[in-house]
């Protein structure tokens, strides 16, 4: 792949050198960069990535005349979930929670992994039950993490984001989930940053694997 820049510093010269006959962003993003784009070729923008993933990617495969294999793509994603949800005894809640720098989120139902677990069917505490993206919280008042299940994981180092002193101390510990052994580190890549069907089934194959009978 050719680089282009990073997110916040796109390289309009080295997108428009490569001559692409469709561009794919969001608002979110590259708003203002919109007009700039749409002269290099015609451009395409979502509202934003994360909780909308799956109109996301109804919207791109609008663009490429592609919309019938896209809606077949999301049946079958559903199809899985509901498999999923049968091979799960009970209704465990579940807990998300993501040690960032300088930050410590809870994660909503706004989320890439939020909407995965309602497709699922699967509860949430009443803290993360929530229609936002997520709930900060600190290492200080981390228990507010619990629930039947919880699945955690770091956007970047776990030295870094303060993960590894968290998990190794007393707070984390006197959860009783994870004194019961009913807490997993997940991939960071895959639960947060998938953003699409292609990441969404590793979910549910993670959730079956993890609390599948």
């Amino acid at each position: 792949m050719t680089t282009v820049g990073t997110v916040n510093n796109l390289d309009l010269e080295a997108i428009s050198a490569l001559r692409p006959d469709l561009i794919i962003g969001s608002k979110l993003r590259a708003d203002t960069l919109y007009p700039q784009l749409s002269e290099i070729a015609p451009t395409v923008f979502s509202i934003r990535p994360g909780f909308p993933w799956k109109e996301n990617f109804l919207l791109v495969a609008d663009a490429l005349g592609d919309e019938n294999e896209a809606v077949e793509v999301l049946n079958n994603y559903q199809t899985r979930a509901d498999e999923v949800r049968e091979s799960i005894d009970g209704d465990p809640t579940i807990s998300l929670v993501r040690f960032m720098s300088g930050k410590l989120r809870l994660y909503g139902n706004l989320s890439f992994i939020g909407v995965i677990l309602q497709d699922v069917g699967l509860p949430r505490p009443e803290i993360q039950d929530i229609d936002e993206l997520a709930v900060e919280v600190s290492p200080e008042t981390i228990t507010e993490a619990a629930g039947d299940q919880i699945f955690y994981t770091s956007y970047g180092r776990p030295e870094d984001t303060g993960e590894a002193a968290v998990v190794s101390g007393p707070l984390w510990n006197q959860i009783e989930a994870v004194q019961e052994g009913r807490v997993e580190r997940v991939s960071d890549e895959t639960w947060f940053l998938g953003l699409g069907p292609t990441g969404a089934m590793l979910v549910l194959d993670d959730l079956q694997d993890m609390l599948g009978s």
